[in-house]
């Protein structure tokens, strides 16, 4: 399968939880599991989502701008890059953000992501090449809990 459409259905995937019910990305994580914020790092499945869903707001929306991926490591990984524009409910201005997933493919967990903001800069990439996933886009491969990928 195409890296790059593997890694699209994943950010797809995960962007929806994070957006609609953040609770929800537990079952992408496990206790091995790291985020990284700003330069904060949490460990652990219920530590990371107590971390998500403590942010202060709870209604946004994810705009992506690009994905971009490498194949990574012997055992088929890839390290996946997500930029694009976070709106919060409620406010005017959109917020830019990156985020970088090192993957492996079709695991259950995701074990490291770095999230953070990106202050004063706007995207050089035009977003029209982007298209949202629908369900038909979604790899034929992902089991039914939608798990596609682990994060490493």
């Amino acid at each position: 399968m195409d890296p790059d459409t593997v890694a699209k259905a994943f950010v797809e995937h995960y962007y929806n939880l994070f957006d609609m019910n953040r609770v929800g990305l537990a079952s992408l994580y496990q206790d091995a599991s790291m985020l990284t914020f700003e330069g904060q790092k949490t460990q652990g499945s219920q530590n990371i989502v107590a971390k998500l869903t403590a942010l202060p707001f709870q209604q946004c929306k994810h705009h992506i701008t690009t994905v971009d991926c490498q194949p990574s490591g012997p055992a088929g990984g890839m390290l996946v890059f997500v930029s694009g524009n976070l709106q919060l409910s409620g406010e005017q201005h959109a917020l830019k953000f990156s985020q970088r997933f090192p993957v492996i493919l079709l695991s259950d967990f995701v074990a490291n992501l770095w999230m953070s903001r990106v202050y004063g800069i706007t995207s050089a990439r035009n977003s029209s090449d982007m298209k949202p996933f629908s369900g038909s886009d979604v790899p034929s491969d992902a089991n039914a809990t939608g798990k596609l990928l682990c994060v490493q």
